[in-house]
């Protein structure tokens, strides 16, 4: 079995975003500029773009940090948008989700710009991503996606299965893996909420993908020997025992799974920081796109 440390491979990729960044200066171009809107005081959210905000530090990027409070309007919302779409300082923004109840995430993530869309959500990118055009590709499926060529597996002719269908994650994911190329060409069950059986299939599986949200949920007798287990969950379980008061569970059970699997990600330290990653990726591309370096 090996992990597959997403940290590790996180920080190499930052390390290489890094080194462009310190040419650019040296060139006496400006840095790439990230901004991201946040609503509310979610505890995820905040922990998230925290992370996102000091990543940017850490390689030389510039950062804004837009913090809405929670019964902030959806026109207020589409008003700062509006204002980061126009603002050519600005390479790439992301709007933290999820919103408030109150807002309607469908017209909050039309309203940004597609050449800005730096988290990969807009139909514009999703529709080039499915047709294997230029776009930007959603972060977490990216960072699975470079996780695997980074560690040089084959998935070709793999069978692979995808829990959960989300238009951010489980969707995404089904494309990329079946697009033509490296890593790609697997033959994908894409699986969610009304699939039946769920079990006899993830246990047929070469490659499992589980982005459903519920801790512990793919166990030990759910799959086969020497698969390749990549675990999207993240969720905080309360823990009085933690001093924070909560532990962070994926969707795997890793100590049943892990001695099965050929590769597994952790959770934490899988593909979270990936994510963070493929994001700052992204906005090096848009930055390249607006000014044509």
């Amino acid at each position: 079995m090996i992990i597959l440390d997403g940290k590790q491979t996180a920080n190499g990729i930052k390390a290489e975003l890094a080194a462009r960044v310190d040419q650019l200066v040296k060139d006496a171009k400006r840095p790439p500029h990230l901004a991201a809107i946040l609503v509310g005081n979610d505890g995820g959210s905040l922990t998230y773009v925290g992370s996102k905000v000091r990543s940017c530090e850490r390689i030389g990027y510039e950062s804004t940090l837009i913090h809405l409070p929670e019964e902030t309007t959806e026109a207020e919302i589409l008003q700062q948008i509006n204002n980061l779409n126009s603002n050519a300082a600005i390479d790439g923004f992301i709007v933290q989700l999820p919103l408030p109840k109150h807002i309607d995430e469908e017209i909050v993530l039309m309203a940004i710009d597609p050449h800005k869309d730096v988290d990969g959500f807009h139909p514009t990118n999703f529709g080039k991503m499915a047709l294997d055009m230029e776009s930007f590709i959603p972060a977490t499926p990216y960072g699975i996606m470079e996780l695997l060529r980074r560690y040089q597996i084959d998935i070709s002719g793999k069978h692979a299965v995808v829990i959960g269908r989300s238009h951010i994650v489980g969707r995404p994911m089904s494309i990329l893996f079946s697009r033509k190329s490296s890593p790609g060409n697997a033959t994908v069950t894409l699986t969610h909420s009304r699939t039946k059986n769920l079990p006899a299939i993830t246990k047929e599986a070469d490659i499992v993908v589980s982005a459903l949200g519920v801790p512990n949920f793919l166990k030990e007798d759910m799959v086969k020997e020497s698969a390749i287990i990549i675990d999207v969950g993240i969720t905080r379980v309360p823990d009085s025992t933690h001093p924070k008061g909560y532990v962070i569970k994926g969707d795997v059970d890793y100590e049943g799974v892990k001695d099965k699997a050929s590769f597994i990600t952790p959770v934490p330290g899988g593909v979270g920081p990936m994510t963070i990653a493929m994001l700052l990726q992204n906005t090096f591309l848009a930055y390249s796109r607006h000014l044509g370096v």
